[in-house]
């Protein structure tokens, strides 16, 4: 298997993982509930735009605010896998209820749905340490830039289509396959963190003897 396609793959896992369209999809459908079709679909393209937006200024903003404030990017693995593992425990154990009611007057396209429901800590933290720049090429930034886009554009799909999507899998298919991911996102976390200690078969290769 070829390392493009295994990047790739744990980049697709770890972002689908964290946006979480699935989980979404019954938070969209219960905070839109009160509006017109044509209102939910704005609501959910305005929602998804939003939260690009901030995905990615961390893409090219994080590591150069890390690096000016002097975290090692071995630091933000170790505590962005330790953050991604208790956010796969959230999505395992149902912590990740609907987040609160928007308050009167605000647009709720920006808050929960854009942040922190689409665009949360764990996705920031994800992208990150995907596009690290001591570790990633340039060619290899853009393609995990391309593969956020096309989750991004899925969970906006996914929105759209929120009350057919949960008409058919219902409220506890929905809950399972989060739970399902949890458990993947969390083993993704346990990679990243024994990758950045080099603990035992997961740091580099040694020569010969």
């Amino acid at each position: 298997m070829s390392p493009l396609f295994i990047k790739i793959s744990k980049d697709f896992a770890t972002i689908w993982t964290t946006i979480d369209p699935i989980g979404n999809v019954a938070i969209f459908a219960g905070l839109t509930a009160a509006l017109t079709r044509a209102e939910r679909h704005r609501t959910a393209l305005r929602a998804v735009l939003y939260a690009t937006v901030i995905l990615v200024v961390a893409v090219f903003a994080g590591q150069i605010i890390l690096d000016a404030i002097g975290i090692r990017m071995h630091s933000l693995k170790v505590a962005g896998g330790i953050i991604l593992f208790l956010f796969a425990l959230k999505m395992l154990f149902g912590g990740l209820d609907r987040p609160g009611s928007p308050e009167a007057g605000r647009d709720l396209a920006v808050f929960p749905l854009a942040v922190p429901a689409i665009a949360g800590p764990g996705a920031m933290m994800a992208v990150i340490v995907l596009t690290d720049n001591d570790v990633y090429t340039v060619p290899e930034q853009a393609e995990t830039g391309v593969v956020l886009v096309v989750v991004l554009l899925m969970t906006y799909i996914f929105l759209r289509f929120s009350d057919f999507i949960l008409r058919i899998i219902g409220q506890q298919g929905a809950a399972v396959l989060v739970r399902v991911m949890g458990i993947i996102l969390a083993s993704l976390a346990v990679e990243i963190v024994l990758t950045a200690l080099a603990v035992g078969s997961w740091g580099p290769a040694k020569p010969p003897m």
